[in-house]
Formats: structure tokens, sequence, C-alpha cells
């Protein structure tokens, strides 16, 4: 999930008026930790970093960022979240092989041209916004992109952390900013409607790093899309793999696999949790309706579905490398147990377009 679609969570989430929402420019305090959570160099069990950054760290950040608003003397979230009676049709966003190759074609198209560099991520890749990772051994670059309109407010938040520096990027000009002495974070200046920031963490030093960028190359988009590897999921592959995941998993009434909006690229991950995002929201939506109408057999079919959830492969497959799971099943336990947590929306990312 993008940082641009958090921030969008983030902005539902937030009772603060339109002039003083966050919207990507979170400060101080705030705008630290986000860089802490968001900046974890190593993928460990309990720890979201931004490449696996999913909607259950966006559930993370959004109470952060909540109570933080309060210290501020802002209204609090309200008590409980009650679903609409009607749960509005989430509207399938296909994505044509033409629409695909637009957006190749209006990315960065960035890779490393130097010995042992390899993709191992790949997410995003829609409104403008998308993550491209890599590794060497130990040694991590990562590539963000967002939009142009964004760009003075991560260039102003950059420059507290270190006196910027200026730097070049195959002909791209931008400023090097200094996390530690083996992190450094080099922002792009805007370039047909986006702006890039990329991040190497484990380099030997400064002259390791400013000689890994002179390796950063444009490439055209054929070179670029072979580079990602065979897992991740492009548009094109999608409804094949959400039928794949979903083989084992009851669905909920009037729920067509076909109708989810696959947009942008997915490590498995990252499109796991999409797809069980959709079937676990209206499961949820389903045994509300339910309670409310006093329809006792639906709402033990929707209960019984969410606590089997704990036996759906796909979870058990991504449970070793985050926890989304173990968050999904907190929610569906909670409906099994009668109760309708009032923050399943913003934890599970219901009606987000990821």
């Amino acid at each position: 999930m993008t940082d641009e679609q958090i921030d969008r969570m983030v902005r539902q989430a937030d009772p603060v008026p339109e002039a003083g929402r966050l919207a990507g420019r979170l400060d101080g305090a705030e705008q630290h930790l986000l860089e802490e959570i968001m900046s974890e160099p190593q993928p460990r069990r309990g720890v979201f970093r931004r490449a696996t950054f999913t909607l259950a760290a966006a559930a993370v950040l959004i109470t952060v960022v909540a109570v933080s608003l309060a210290f501020r003397s802002q209204p609090s979230h309200p008590a409980a979240i009650v679903p609409p009676a009607a749960v509005p049709e989430r509207k399938a966003q296909a994505m044509t092989p033409a629409a695909w190759m637009k957006l190749a074609e209006n990315s960065p198209r960035l890779l490393i041209d130097a010995p042992g560099w390899k993709v191992t991520n790949a997410y995003g890749f829609a409104d403008q916004n998308g993550t491209l990772a890599f590794a060497n051994n130990k040694q991590t670059f990562e590539m963000n992109w967002y939009p142009a309109k964004d760009y003075q407010g991560y260039r102003t938040d950059r420059d507290h952390v270190s006196a910027p520096r200026p730097a070049t990027v195959d002909g791209w000009p931008g400023k090097t900013v200094t996390y530690s002495d083996n992190d450094f974070a080099t922002m792009l200046e805007p370039r047909k409607g986006v702006f890039v920031e990329v991040r190497a963490q484990g380099v030997a030093g400064r002259a390791a790093y400013e000689e890994l960028l002179t390796r950063v190359k444009q490439v055209d988009v054929k070179t670029w899309l072979a580079a990602l590897p065979p897992e991740i999921v492009t548009p094109d592959k999608a409804p094949a793999a959400a039928a794949k995941l979903l083989a084992d998993i009851p669905l909920p009434p009037g729920f067509d696999p076909k109708k989810i909006a696959y947009e942008g690229t997915n490590d498995p991950y990252q499109f796991g949790a999409r797809v069980t995002s959709e079937v676990g929201c209206r499961w949820i939506e389903e045994w509300d309706r339910a309670r409310t109408a006093g329809d006792k057999n639906a709402r033990d079919r929707a209960a019984a579905a969410l606590k089997g959830s704990h036996h759906w492969k796909v979870l058990n497959d991504m449970n070793a490398l985050g926890d989304w799971p173990e968050v999904f099943w907190d929610y569906s336990d909670k409906i099994a147990g009668g109760e309708l947590p009032r923050d399943y929306k913003a934890g599970l990312g219901c009606g987000t377009t990821w």
C-alpha cells in the first residue's frame, strides 16, 4: 500500500478541518514517528517497514495521529462506528493492457545498473504512486514516487533531517540528506507529474552511496517491466491470482470477485491483504446487517465464515511475513463473539482503493 493511499486513510479518519489535515505533511513528532515506522531496514515479525506496509500498519498510524491530535484539543473519534444499512457497491477498476502500459510509461522507470542488485519488491503504480525495492546482500535501496503536488511538503520535512546536498541521478537533479553514516536519501525534483525519493540503507558510507547513485539509470518500458519479479501481481494477472486465493474462502452474499477494484501492482503479501480485506469487510457488513434486521441465521453464517478465516490458506501463508492475518483474525474473533469492532473499517481498509 502506498503512502498516498495511507494519507487518504488518515484524512478520512482525521477530525481536523481541511486546512489542518496531514495530507502527507506530518510535522514534528508525528513525522519523526512515521519515518521510524516506515524506514525499518530489515523485515521481522511485528515490525512494519515501507516495503510491506499493510493496512494493519495504517491502522496503527491512524491511532498515533489521533492521539497526537487529541493532545491538540481536537475532537476525538466517535465512540462507535455504525456501518450504513446499505453499503455502496464498490466499482470495479478494469485495467486494460493499454492502461497498464501507460502507467509504466508514466513511471520514473529507474533501475540499478550494478552487479548484485536485484528487484525484491514492487507495488503501487497507481495514482502517480509506486515503490520499487532492491537488495544486495544486506544493502537495500528503495525508490518511491509520489504526485508532484506533494513535493514541497516532503522537501520541507527532509530538510530537517540534515543539511541537504546537491545530487543528480541520470541527469535528474535533487537533494541528498543523511540519516546516519550508512543511511541516505535523495529526493529528485518533480518531472512529468511525479517526484522520486530514493533511500539506501546498509551502504558503506557516503562515497559508496554517491557511487551507487551514478549506477541508477532510467530505462525503457520493456526493460523496466522485465525487471519485476515474476511473483509480483500486475493488473493483468490480478483476476486469476484472486481466484486462486479465494478457492477455499466462503464468499459473502452478492460478492462478485470480478468487481474487486484491482489497481496498480502488488507483491503477494499486499495482494493477499487486498483480496482478504474485500471479503472481510463484506462479511462484517453482512453480519451487522443481519444483526440489525434480527436475521439470526444470516448473522450466524457471517460469524462462522469469519471465524473460519483461521484456516484460510492465504492468511496462513502470509502469517510468517507480517501481522495482517493477526489483525484480520482479531476482528473476526470479535465478530464471532458478538462484538462489532468500532475501528474495523480503518483496520481492514474497508472502502479503500489500494
